[in-house]
């Protein structure tokens, strides 16, 4: 059995090399990479980057959307004796900064000139970067290379020098970083090893029943762990073929073009499809309209009795035929055989609406520390509002205080750079404390119940950390105190106070005779200011994490109406609670 991800995939190429394994649309027309070519491909690269300076252990960072070069690049630089290290595309170039500098970078690969130039913005502050590599167009500047100069460099090194490399490599080395972002707002980089991702690989290809010449639509950001494993390192493992949607607007037309086996959409995405859906019910004759609100009913109806092991009702084949495989066959689902949603919760309305159409969506749950999933439902292992149940070869227990801890191959090699936080994470016996609360149900599933921490996972399945983007706000002129809100929605809200000794002059200053927090909020010259202000501040931040609408409350957090510890720090819960009208004012 292979021990490293190139062994893995130099032996499913050997195995399938005819076989298409990527797909991407260029001028309107799909393209196809057989696994000989993805294969060749990644071997050229990596000696490329052996060119370019790369050493034994040095990252290779990542940075642009979805496509077959950054697979090829995440796969040539473990080839090449590497690190694979991801950027989310909507980062700021102080956010890749960051990445680049913590991770000793020695070559960034960028998609465009877009990306490109947020790189050449903090290139000054990056003395161990060797080279930018574009994946699209070329460049004269020092230093940057077009990725089709990568053929004319990877001629210059022999091949025995990279087979070298490959023979060096172990199970247990380093090969990717999974950057993710702690509550303190500074990104903590996973360390994941080749044993970690095979081991997650081979147990997510049993679970999601992956084979050999199925098709799988990559559109969610390849930074994230689980989308890594469904893109990159399931399909290596197994030979499945990996379409590249045109982006995430184009999903709806993409999907019914791939019609993929198995699909992973976050709770946003599914939110989408579900709305999309019920407008044109909503717009259909009423005959339709009755047609297809039935067929659904009696689609929940057979999902209930599949879930306690009955038998559905006799209408079902009546209603698929005539309403719910047509539905199906619409959104390019009717061949997929496992519909998971992870990242975030999902509403049950939501999945009760997907379970009326034939489709299931089996929770799955799991963190960057965790190599991605390690619980997951699937046909006959499903319990609505479980996360399924934990992968065979894993430990999953619940500490005195209701914490999830993991224990087994899946689980993470440290922090890079971070023992403390490494030491925090991970006790003396290799258990693995999630920060998350589930509980057990009778038959093994898992049900999550809440957080530990207060890390915000908005309903697109984005990481966020409050405590950050507080403090990007709080240098807001005259702000007192920030509370950002945003967990399982769909955007940011923030609810600001003002100092009341700096406000008067700071509302002069804007314009504004305004001189209580009151009068603040209700003067248009002053919101007016204060929006220009937050906006500014948005600018800084990744899109993700950007407020897109506030309020400014009338009075202060205080300790006497329990908005905060006695220590002066902020009581998420208590706040929420006290104003929740004005947050779901904010969300309307």
């Amino acid at each position: 059995m292979p021990g490293t991800v190139i062994e893995a995939f130099t032996a499913t190429a050997r195995r399938l090399a005819s076989k298409p394994a990527l797909r991407h649309k260029r001028d309107g027309r799909w393209h196809t990479l057989s696994f000989r070519e993805y294969h060749a491909e990644v071997m050229t690269v990596a000696r490329a980057f052996i060119r370019l300076g790369l050493r034994p252990g040095e990252t290779v960072s990542i940075l642009g959307g979805n496509s077959p070069q950054w697979l090829i690049a995440d796969l040539a630089a473990i080839a090449a004796g590497g690190v694979a290290a991801g950027i989310y595309a909507t980062s700021s170039a102080g956010q890749c900064q960051y990445v680049a500098e913590h991770s000793g970078s020695a070559i960034v690969v960028v998609e465009d000139s877009s990306q490109l130039a947020k790189l050449l913005a903090v290139r000054a502050s990056l003395p161990g970067l060797q080279a930018i590599v574009l994946m699209k167009g070329d460049s004269d500047l020092a230093g940057v290379h077009g990725w089709e100069r990568l053929y004319d460099l990877a001629e210059t090194v022999p091949e025995a020098q990279l087979e070298a490399r490959l023979a060096a490599q172990r199970p247990g080395d380093l090969a990717t970083l999974i950057y993710t972002s702690g509550t303190t707002g500074t990104p903590k980089a996973v360390m994941l090893s080749h044993d970690n991702l095979l081991w997650t690989a081979r147990g997510a290809a049993g679970l999601l029943r992956a084979r050999e010449g199925q098709d799988w639509l990559s559109y969610l950001p390849l930074s994230h762990v689980a989308e890594q494993m469904l893109t990159l390192h399931v399909p290596i493992h197994v030979g499945s073929c990996v379409w590249f949607a045109e982006s995430l607007e184009r999903l709806p037309a993409n999907l019914p073009e791939v019609r993929p086996h198995s699909f992973l959409g976050v709770p946003r995405v599914w939110e989408k499809i579900q709305a999309r859906l019920q407008g044109l019910e909503a717009q259909a004759p009423f005959a339709r309209r009755w047609l297809m609100r039935w067929a659904r009913g009696v689609g929940r109806a057979a999902a209930r009795a599949q879930e306690r092991g009955g038998r559905p009702p006799a209408l079902l084949p009546v209603a698929d035929r005539l309403v719910l495989s047509k539905l199906r066959a619409g959104l390019g689902l009717d061949r997929a055989h496992h519909c998971a949603t992870g990242a975030a919760p999902i509403a049950a309305d939501t999945a009760a609406f997907f379970a009326g159409l034939g489709l299931p969506l089996y929770e799955i749950y799991g963190q960057s520390e965790s190599t991605g999933a390690c619980t997951m439902g699937g046909p006959g292992r499903h319990r609505s509002g479980s996360v399924g149940q934990p992968w065979d070869g894993l430990q999953l227990r619940l500490d005195t205080d209701g914490e999830i801890l993991l224990r087994g191959p899946c689980v993470f090699m440290g922090y890079l750079h971070n023992e403390q936080a490494t030491r925090e994470a991970l006790d003396e016996s290799g258990w693995l404390r999630t920060g998350d609360v589930g509980r057990m149900d009778a038959e093994g599933f898992l049900h999550l119940v809440d957080r530990k921490k207060e890390l915000i996972i908005t309903a697109g399945g984005e990481n966020i950390s409050p405590a950050h983007v507080e403090g990007e706000m709080k240098s807001i002129p005259a702000v007192g105190q920030v509370c950002v809100i945003g967990d399982r929605r769909r955007y940011l809200v923030a609810l600001f106070t003002l100092d009341p000794l700096l406000l008067p002059a700071v509302a002069q200053a804007a314009g504004s005779l305004a001189t209580t927090a009151a009068e603040a909020a209700g003067c248009p010259a002053f919101t007016g200011w204060f929006a220009a202000q937050v906006e500014q501040v948005n600018r800084r931040l990744a899109r993700v994490q950007t407020i897109k609408r506030w309020a400014l409350l009338p009075e202060p957090f205080s300790l006497q109406n329990g908005e905060l510890t006695p220590t002066m720090k902020t009581r998420r819960a208590a706040i929420l609670q006290r104003h929740a009208a004005v947050i779901e004012g904010l969300y309307d």
